[in-house]
Parts: structure tokens; C-alpha cells; sequence
């Protein structure tokens, strides 16, 4: 396929190319130059007009408790959230398969046609819940990294005690391990350093949420005397999800020892827990990626969240942020983040991408092409989402 004078997003700083031609081959960007003569017999588009940006990453996702919006809006984090006794966990557990299908489906849809080209999911539910989300993606062209969790928490008296990871679970563990991408661990908080090392071998791509709460870290002061993010760092996990209120020195740690920090802001607002630090966080060397975090208490809208973080930081800050750096959160850093060849317009990456219409009521015209995409551009620009070289919404 020859996509013709195009305006692209290109490369590792998302450089504006007013006009420009992409080759797509193979699933890839073949080639990017503003020359290009298509083969015989190969597909020519004309997209005047049009803005080519990559495919935005949903980093962190749980789109399991898709079916309870917003039933917990006055609850506290724990009473909404809580992996053992939460009313998310309650909902999950007292919802049929067919049901929660239904609107896990619906989630991913909406993804799609947002111009979420790959979600990552902490799916719950064990091997049930990993196998319920395969089944669900099976006709949705959506690309889904799958990390999955054993339904398997310790008490604050098991993790003093720094109780092993039980033997008849390891069957259990390692059947899931076949059926996902990795593991996304609740916290260190529900796992004794034990069990969290014993995670730490396990060979697919491994995340934990950490000190999302100063409730969570003082937990974790309180039981084992230790930072909740250096109990975290010890299951070597490649990625961080919130870190909200991680002190300094574990965000240089964590800079250090993972790939990365997801980072919620709306889920953390809408929880009133506050938003992460992003200045501090680069500072220390983090490279961040944004996540939309649960469907139960946020929608899972990558527009808004880009708007949201960029002037709610800046507002608290008091000082401007390159909307540029917001973009790359959602797009080039989600692929950083991963270790995959997405999340970027180049040549031999993975051609996942977002066609915006540069003529859209909300857009024209166009002065800053970051800003306008991260405060201005919503679903409605949209025309087109591909993944993997082909077209799975709208048309161009």
C-alpha cells in the first residue's frame, strides 16, 4: 500500500513532515520519503488532508470491571478497589462470563475506535480470566498484551512471616504463564518478599502497581519496615504502574532497575489520591507511558487523558510543558515501555497508526500539530485507525 501526501508524525521525537508519502509492506513502514512510484498493481491512496500519528498504547488497562461504571463514587480507594475485599472483586466475582464478555467487548470497541491500537490488560481472574479476555479479542483486531494474575493474595501476618509462594500454586502459575503475555501483580503489599522473588524468575513480561496511595506506603512501612517500591523492584518487574507518590530516590531506583513507569492520571484523580509528579519522574530518568487504569471508575479515552495530565501539571506546576512530551506518553514511550516496535511512524516499525482529519471542526487550523492532538483532537477527527498495515476502522 502507498499512502500519498500525507502530514506524518515521524520517528522518535514525532518530527512534523507537512507532506510526505509512507510505503506500508509486510505490516511494516517499508519506506517514508516524499518520492515514492507504486508497483504495479499495488494500492495508491491520496490522504490530502490527513495527519498520519501512531497508534496510541493503552499501557495499563483493566477492562474486567467493565460492567460496574461508576458504582463506587463516594467509596474509598480500598472499599472501591481492594483486590481481596474491594467491591471491584465482588462485582467480578458475582458477574457471569457472559455478561462481563459483553462489556469487555464494548470496552475494546471504544479503544478502537479512539485510536488505541494496543491496550495492556491486568486481567484478574486467573487462568478463567485470561482465557475470557482471549475469547473476547477473537474478532476484535485490537493488539492485546495479556498479563495475567493468579486470584492469590497474602495477609499482613503471612508476609511478616515471609511465607513461600505454595507449592500446589506453582501448577496453577505456570499454566497461566502458557495462556498470557506475562504477569501484572496487585502490589507488594498482598505478596511476602518470598513470593515476589519467586515471581521475579518467571520469564514473560512482568509489571506491579506500586505506591499508588500514601496509604499503600505506609502499609508497607508499617508491616515490613521497607519502601512499598523497593519490595516492588524485588519481583525485577520490567515495568511500574502509578507510582503517584514514590519518593525521589525510588523513582532513580526504578529508573535504573524497569523499562519504565505507567502512569494513571485520571484513574488517580478520580480516586482523589492526586496525579503523578511527571516533572520529578523525568528528572530522575523515568521514561513514562500513560495508562487509562480501570474501566470501573474511567473511561478509556487516551485524548482525555493526554488533555487532562498536560494542564493539570501544568497548573499545579505553575510552568509549560511541550505538549510534545504528553504525546510521546501515549505513543512513542508506551513502545519504549514494552520493548515492541510500536507506538512509532518509521521505517521497519510495526504499522500501527492514527488518521486524523487536519480539517476537522475542532482541529483547523492547525498551528501546533502536539498541542492540537493532545487538548483539541477527540474520536470525532478520527478517520481511519489501522494495525499491522490494514485498515480496522473507518476508512480512508
Amino acid at each position: 500500500m502507498l499512502i500519498k501526501n500525507i502530514s506524518v508524525l515521524q520517528g522518535s521525537e514525532l518530527d512534523f513532515i507537512l507532506r510526505t508519502n509512507v510505503k506500508i509492506e509486510n505490516n511494516t513502514f517499508k519506506k517514508i520519503q516524499s518520492k515514492i512510484q507504486p508497483h504495479i498493481n499495488e494500492e495508491s491512496i491520496d490522504c490530502e488532508g490527513l495527519l498520519l500519528i501512531p497508534g496510541f498504547i493503552n499501557a495499563h488497562t483493566h477492562i474486567g470491571d467493565s460492567i460496574g461504571k461508576d458504582v463506587t463514587l463516594n467509596s474509598t480507594v480500598n472499599e472501591k478497589i481492594h483486590p481481596m475485599f474491594g467491591a471491584k472483586s465482588k462485582i467480578l466475582k458475582n458477574t457471569s462470563q457472559e455478561n462481563l464478555s459483553i462489556f469487555m467487548k464494548n470496552t475494546c470497541h471504544s479503544m478502537l475506535r479512539k485510536g488505541i491500537t494496543t491496550f495492556v490488560d491486568f486481567r484478574e481472574g486467573g487462568l478463567d480470566g485470561v482465557i475470557l479476555l482471549k475469547k473476547v479479542l477473537s474478532d476484535i483486531p485490537i493488539r492485546s498484551i495479556i498479563l495475567g494474575r493468579l486470584e492469590f493474595y497474602q495477609k499482613s501476618t503471612e508476609i511478616r512471616k515471609n511465607q513461600p509462594f505454595p507449592t500446589n500454586k506453582i501448577s496453577d502459575l505456570d499454566a497461566l504463564l502458557e495462556k498470557c503475555d506475562g504477569i501484572g501483580i496487585s502490589g507488594a503489599n498482598e505478596n511476602s518478599a518470598s513470593v515476589l522473588n519467586h515471581y521475579s524468575k518467571t520469564t514473560k513480561l512482568r509489571a506491579i502497581h506500586s505506591s499508588e496511595t500514601k496509604q499503600s506506603i505506609s502499609t508497607s512501612k508499617k508491616v515490613t519496615g521497607k519502601s512499598e517500591t523497593i519490595r516492588a523492584l524485588s519481583m525485577n518487574p520490567h515495568f511500574l504502574v502509578h507510582m503517584t507518590f514514590a519518593s525521589k530516590n525510588d523513582l532513580i531506583t526504578a529508573a535504573k532497575k524497569t523499562q519504565g513507569i505507567v502512569i494513571c492520571p485520571r484513574a488517580n484523580s478520580s480516586l482523589a489520591e492526586g496525579i503523578p509528579d511527571i516533572e520529578m519522574m523525568q528528572k530522575a530518568g523515568c521514561i513514562l507511558a500513560l495508562g487509562t487504569d480501570n474501566v470501573m471508575i474511567n473511561s478509556p479515552d487516551m485524548f482525555r487523558e493526554m488533555d487532562f495530565l498536560w494542564k493539570a501539571t501544568m497548573g499545579i506546576h505553575k510552568k509549560r510543558i511541550d505538549p510534545k512530551e504528553i504525546l510521546k506518553m501515549a505513543t512513542i514511550n508506551g513502545g519504549k515501555v514494552l520493548k515492541k516496535d510500536i507506538g512509532i511512524i518509521e521505517n521497519g516499525k510495526i504499522a500501527d497508526c492514527i488518521f486524523l482529519d487536519k480539517h476537522a471542526l475542532d482541529l483547523e487550523p492547525m498551528h501546533n500539530p502536539h498541542a492540537s492532538i493532545v487538548h483539541r483532537a477527540s474520536e470525532s477527527a478520527i478517520r481511519a485507525v489501522m494495525i499491522g498495515g490494514k485498515i480496522v476502522h473507518g476508512k480512508i
